[in-house]
């Protein structure tokens, strides 16, 4: 008589003949494919065949659940999270204000003048990208890329109206009925609502958000705010629900890219031919003497949000999502073989286990390296600019047209531009003197008399100064026409100064 086990086990393997006849002659990754003929054989572009893509489970799934689930909620509720910066700055914690030309994260203000900032986390992004895709192939894409995240949910949102793989495959081989055209009706307007919501959250960064969302459902907002929600609501439904993994393989120059970004060391998602080779179904109670661990069952393949076959090889199609890490594991635990056919490998283990080295896995290597001195370099600017960085900006600009002025008397006169820029949130009184050139008169270019620099929170200001110089002075401090000065802004209330050089120009004499 059979016991527990084996019967578990041969209803495992039924299951997998099930399985299998699933995917008959004809269906996307039935046959083994050479990857070189493949590739020759491949046209430049291809009809679409849909993807039915089934559930997998496994670790690498409930990673993806958490990645998604943390980035969407953050991205949805980001802009509705207060951050108290005083009366006069506004409360959203993220804000792009373009009215202002300000943007806010949490206690960090950056003016139109720091863009430099944002310069820096674009290339320490980019460098991180690089550096992790040369360390782990393409992580992003599998976990991160927006693209992937709401292809993920649109799919599941599919899954749970139309079940999975197989019933959605007969379903839409049947004709229609009044339930297949709710169901459809159904799917398509969450996904119209998940897209609306995704536009809206978008605009939101650029206002604040309850002020907006008020005005939005009073149909009282601004024009663009209605455009962009149309156009981000229109894009998310296009690429998300419709488009999918086309926008993986034809408009994302990405996986053309990180070819350059690999080596033979970098972790990637791969099936060990070695193991699996010869595949093919496996009977219970049949010797595993002579083939390979692959039962041929096609889950890799099901799950694959790409509808391709992890057993052809590094294609360019994969995200290296490693849900077919997952499908195949569950297949092994069923047959009692050990997991690992499809998993993390590199090119370099390949060669080294089949000359019969023990596989090694180097992290730090010339490659990676290279880009993380880079992005310590990076890192160290951004962090030495930030440390010394202040609430007041000063420019001066002097007049080009004219160069200078020679009075009736023969003295010679020069005219500035000084810009004050008060970042603090409170109103302060500047005072502004000329260093460098002695004897010269400094004079405010307006006809009312003022005692100091007013300058409001958050506010610039410009001030025209005229600077004259004697006949004589002129003569004694000027070498070829010109002499370096300087201009100091002084916070009368802190004492803090900032000096900003220029120069004075006048007749060579």
């Amino acid at each position: 008589m059979a016991t527990t086990s084996e019967q578990t086990a041969g209803a495992s393997l039924e299951a997998l003949a099930r399985s299998a006849a699933d995917f008959g002659p004809g269906s996307p990754g039935h046959e083994h494919v050479d990857p070189v003929r493949s590739a020759e054989r491949r046209p430049l572009y291809a009809d679409r065949v849909k993807v039915y893509p089934r559930l997998a489970h496994g670790t690498f799934r409930r990673i993806k659940w958490i990645i998604l689930t943390v980035l969407l909620t953050g991205y949805y509720l980001l802009p509705w999270l207060r951050w108290d910066r005083g009366p006069a700055a506004p409360d959203q914690a993220v804000l792009l204000d373009i009215a202002t030309r300000r943007f806010y994260f949490f206690s960090l203000e950056v003016w139109p003048q720091e863009i430099y900032y944002l310069t820096g986390l674009l290339i320490l992004a980019s460098l991180s990208l690089f550096l992790v895709t040369s360390v782990a192939g393409r992580v992003w894409c599998g976990y991160t890329c927006p693209q992937t995240l709401w292809t993920d949910l649109f799919v599941q949102i599919e899954r749970l109206i139309e079940g999975d793989r197989n019933k959605r495959m007969r379903a839409d081989k049947a004709p229609w009925t009044t339930g297949k055209v709710a169901r459809k009706m159904l799917k398509h307007a969450i996904w119209l609502v998940i897209a609306v919501a995704t536009g809206g959250a978008w605009v939101f960064y650029f206002s604040d958000a309850p002020t907006l969302a008020a005005r939005l459902l009073a149909f009282d907002a601004p024009t663009p705010a209605y455009v962009f929600i149309g156009v981000f609501a229109g894009f998310t439904y296009l690429l998300g629900g419709i488009a999918r993994e086309q926008v993986c393989i034809y408009m994302c120059p990405w996986p053309r890219i990180q070819g350059a970004m690999v080596d033979s060391e970098s972790l990637l998602v791969g099936y060990k031919e070695d193991r699996g080779e010869p595949r093919g179904p496996h009977k219970k109670g049949a010797t595993w003497e002579g083939r390979g661990d692959c039962v041929d069952c096609h889950a890799c393949v099901a799950v694959c949000p790409m509808g391709i076959d992890i057993r052809d090889g590094f294609q360019l199609e994969c995200i290296q999502c490693a849900l077919c890490i997952d499908a195949c594991n569950t297949i092994m635990d069923k047959v009692g073989r050990p997991r690992g056919l499809v998993g993390y490998d590199t090119f370099a283990n390949i060669d080294r286990r089949a000359t019969g080295e023990k596989p090694r896995y180097p992290v730090i290597r010339p490659r990676t390296v290279l880009y993380f001195a880079a992005m310590a370099l990076v890192g160290a600017i951004m962090l030495a600019t930030f440390s010394a960085r202040t609430d007041l900006d000063v420019t001066v600009i002097r007049d080009r047209n004219p160069l200078f002025v020679v009075l009736s008397d023969g003295s010679v006169r020069n005219r500035y531009t000084v810009r004050i820029l008060n970042k603090a949130h409170e109103a302060r009184v500047f005072d502004v003197a000329l260093v460098g050139l002695d004897g010269a008169q400094l004079k405010l270019n307006s006809p009312f008399a003022e005692d100091g620099v007013a300058v409001g929170p958050d506010s610039r200001r410009k001030v025209d100064y005229l600077v004259t110089m004697s006949q004589d002075l002129s003569r004694q401090a000027l070498d070829g026409g010109n002499a370096d000065v300087s201009f100091v802004v002084r916070d009368r209330a802190t004492g803090f100064t900032i000096e900003t050089a220029s120069s004075f120009k006048g007749p060579d004499r």
